[in-house]
């Protein structure tokens, strides 16, 4: 019998959940497109029975299985499914002028905060106490608050400089409501006070949809008798454990996207490209760096609030294949709306009645789907809907270029048959292999990773042990997300120094990366080979 070797990549968009079987020698040997639906376990369900079902595959060799999802980001821009929390912000009396929560939209503040205070305590940037943690002030909020809250949020001023009193706050919290989920900020952002609390808040907030999802896949697993390890997606296109997952559910917003531009990479092992994906419902134009997605430099706006956390650099249009096109009075109309997973129920092509930019594709010869001679009424308006998309897409690109010159693009996702193979700026177009389920190939073939951003203040040691610091922390929320500590090695290190301070002080961002945990010995080779692999690829892009 052979031996337990493969992984189980699956992605679930707003239009289509995706899931690829890969081998151990890094082969997709079966993959699926299903619709989504209403409820992620009907599209998660539908989409492993698909692929297990595939000629050749064996459920009993499967290892381990990947999930990424944009149920997080959909949770926030819906209003939905989202716990209840009481926000702690431990800045008292230096932090009264501006009021946790006080530039998110009221609707949203309202679907998830039960109340918020502020109370003495903090750090100075120097790692001293900006206040004394006042326990008493905040087990009276937590009184008053813990009958309805659902989880707490703590934020402590320059926590990234020391997570004293964030970590005694939590006490307290054990201590007054017992099991609840904890957020801390610490863990969550980086420097920027208000936008670091808001990230932990979204945070406190997805804890829910995080258990839905979670509750989802191994329903979906028991059904099918898998007993593989589980892991999700991370926004760095990088993997963690499940149970790391429910505690950081916020860090997998930008999963989606980022497994897009992994999977980009593997599938044409191109280290260095622009990638766009395109799906059902929109457009991401992403850029791909040294093998994974590039981050954001700043900050990221989610559902109308400002965050710090790391994020892949996009830019995202709304323009899929499901995308209606209409005409009003000034012209095509392209969108907002989408047909999404009822797309070959409502198309044109597929017999229905609302034309998209997929019969745009079929009727402009991009694409050979359903019956074109359906789409052939439509056909001026779906040709200038068509030129206007490729104008809208051009634009993105450009947006996301830094550089004079052209570039290569690699088009992945099952709507990229929108794309054209001449687009300017563009060297040319590659459309890989697997090209429709490279978000779910991106899934499969991630690696486990831990990061670490925080300020150090230079003691006897210096730099060099700040800096050793800071990679053995991040070596450390590696294996905590689960990936095996014989692999794990630093893949980035960036260092800040910051000036004009009485002490001197540097910030130091530090990212380790290691192989899956729990892998049978030989496939745990075949990672290594993988990575190897993926840095031979990255040094020969970068030599001159």
């Amino acid at each position: 019998m052979p031996a337990p070797d493969c992984r189980l990549g699956i992605d679930v968009g707003g239009t289509n959940t995706d899931a690829v079987i890969m081998d151990a020698a890094d082969r997709v040997i079966a993959k699926a497109k299903v619709p989504c639906t209403p409820d992620i376990t009907g599209g998660i369900m539908a989409a492993i029975d698909t692929v297990l079902k595939a000629p050749g595959v064996e459920p009993h060799r499967i290892t381990h299985v990947m999930l990424g999802t944009t149920h997080a980001t959909n949770a926030v821009l819906e209003r939905r499914k989202l716990r209840r929390v009481a926000v702690v912000r431990l800045g008292g009396p230096a932090t009264h002028s501006i009021r946790p929560m006080f530039e998110w939209p009221k609707d949203l503040a309202a679907a998830v905060s039960v109340g918020a205070e502020i109370v003495d305590g903090g750090i100075e940037f120097d790692g001293r106490d900006l206040s004394p943690l006042d326990t008493d002030a905040l087990a009276r909020f937590l009184g008053r608050t813990g009958d309805s809250a659902q989880g707490v949020v703590i934020t402590s001023v320059f926590a990234p400089v020391s997570a004293r009193q964030e970590l005694q706050a939590a006490e307290v919290v054990k201590r007054e409501l017992g099991d609840v989920h904890i957020s801390l900020s610490h863990e969550i952002g980086s420097l920027g006070l208000l936008e670091r609390e808001n990230a932990t808040i979204l945070n406190g907030a997805l804890a829910g949809v995080a258990n839905d999802v979670a509750d989802a896949m191994r329903r979906a697993l028991a059904v099918h008798h898998l007993q593989s390890a589980t892991f999700f997606a991370q926004n760095d296109g990088t993997l963690m454990g499940l149970d790391h997952a429910l505690r950081y559910p916020v860090l997998t917003i930008g999963s989606g996207p980022a497994n897009s531009v992994r999977g980009a990479a593997f599938l044409t092992s191109t280290a260095d490209s622009l990638v766009v994906d395109v799906g059902g419902t929109s457009t991401d134009v992403g850029v791909l760096v040294n093998g994974f997605p590039r981050e954001s430099s700043r900050g990221v706006e989610i559902g109308g609030v400002r965050t710090n956390f790391r994020m892949p650099d996009l830019v995202t249009i709304a323009l899929g294949g499901g995308t209606e096109v209409s005409r009003n009075h000034s012209g095509v109309q392209i969108g907002p709306h989408s047909v999404g997973y009822l797309l070959q129920r409502d198309a044109l092509v597929f017999g229905g009645k609302v034309p998209t930019l997929t019969d745009g594709a079929v009727a402009t010869g991009r694409a050979s789907l359903g019956d074109p001679r359906l789409a052939r009424s439509h056909r001026a308006l779906l040709a200038e809907a068509v030129a206007q998309a490729d104008v809208m897409l051009s634009d993105a690109i450009d947006r996301m270029k830094t550089a004079k010159g052209d570039r290569g693009l690699i088009a992945v996702g099952g709507g990229s048959i929108l794309v054209p193979d001449r687009i300017p700026g563009v060297s040319e177009v590659i459309r890989p292999e697997h090209f429709d389920a490279a978000n779910a190939v991106g899934a499969a073939i991630a690696s486990v990773s831990g990061q670490v951003d925080r300020i150090f203040q230079l003691g006897p040691g210096g730099r060099q042990t700040a800096l050793d610091q800071a990679c053995e922390e991040a070596r450390e929320r590696a294996i905590t997300a689960g990936a095996d500590p014989r692999t794990v090695e630093i893949v980035e290190r960036e260092e800040i120094p910051l000036a004009y301070l009485t002490n001197p002080a540097i910030r130091v961002r530090a990212k380790a990366a290691g192989a899956l945990g729990g892998l049978p010995e030989h496939q745990l080779e075949a990672n290594l080979s993988r990575q190897a692999r993926l840095a031979g690829a990255t040094e020969q892009a970068e030599s001159p």
